[in-house]
């Protein structure tokens, strides 16, 4: 099919907005048009599941036509997914990590719950690991990479789940934070609505920070097992970023104003990757 049709619910927010970085100036050169379309992709099917004047079954149908795109060299009917096509053929990577993500982005149609701490490890298995699967591909690093690129990457998604539980819950009626952990500690779903999480709420999210770090203890090991300079300078970048986020969210209060990283703290965070980056490549 030839032509290209808008289905795009456009949120704002841009690379810019993330919490971590997105095709930075530390990815090489030659690379970062690859990582920007793969952005522009996640970008659409992300506005489209969270998008409150879709009906679930509208938001699904645009999410299976992003894929169809995708898979099919005779369709150009969404440029994002088209763009993305060419962008896999030419490194030479399968499609597979993108239409991942479209899983994850189908259960955010229509999924509002999360039973327990493994549901939701399923839910980053698909929406968040496929981000970092990509990048080590468009690399051309190593398996062995992988287990701790899964570990950043998901540990990323819990991290950016708690900072934004309160809006998530608000604005679309969405809650991550698993049922059984909110249960435990005598929280009712309802509280989520508040301006100040309670104690129960607090010893909660403080459960979920602690399996968090629990990751990261398998998420520092990505920069010694990286070839490529800068994406180890990145990955330690978005290690040190992830720690720093962590002890944020243990000292601040996520219902009464959104925990987020600050240009100094980028500056920081940076800066401590790239001596990092650089100790790795000596050793």
């Amino acid at each position: 099919m030839s032509g290209t049709m808008s289905i795009a619910t456009p949120s704002g927010k841009s690379a810019s907005n993330e919490n971590f970085p997105v095709g930075s100036v530390l990815i090489r050169a030659d690379l970062r048009p690859h990582v920007h379309a793969f952005y522009r992709f996640a970008r659409m099917g992300d506005d489209i599941a969270d998008n409150p004047n879709l009906a679930p079954a509208e938001k699904v149908a645009r999410l299976d036509l992003m894929e169809a795109v995708l898979r099919d060299p005779a369709r150009e009917e969404v440029a994002e997914a088209a763009d993305l096509r060419r962008s896999l053929a030419a490194r030479g990577v399968p499609p597979a990590h993108s239409c991942e993500l479209l899983i994850a982005f189908r259960m955010d149609a229509t999924k509002q719950r999360y039973a327990d701490w493994d549901e939701l490890m399923t839910y980053c298995r698909y929406s968040a690991a496929p981000v970092g699967r990509q990048l080590l591909d468009l690399h051309g690093e190593p398996e062995a990479a992988r287990s701790a690129s899964d570990a950043l990457c998901v540990a990323l998604q819990v991290i950016n789940h708690l900072q934004d539980c309160g809006v998530d819950y608000r604005a679309m009626d969405r809650v991550y934070v698993p049922l059984d952990h909110l249960t435990r500690h005598g929280v009712d779903v309802a509280q989520l609505r508040g301006d100040r999480a309670g104690a129960g709420l607090r010893h909660c999210l403080d459960d979920l920070l602690d399996k968090t770090e629990e990751l990261m203890v398998e998420a520092r090991k990505l920069p010694g097992r990286l070839h490529d300079f800068r994406l180890r300078a990145e990955s330690a970048t978005i290690v040190r970023l992830a720690d720093k986020m962590i002890a944020q969210l243990r000292r601040r209060d996520p219902l009464a104003g959104r925990v987020k990283p600050t240009k100094l703290f980028f500056l920081g965070a940076t800066l401590e990757g790239v001596v990092w980056a650089m100790l790795a490549r000596r050793r």
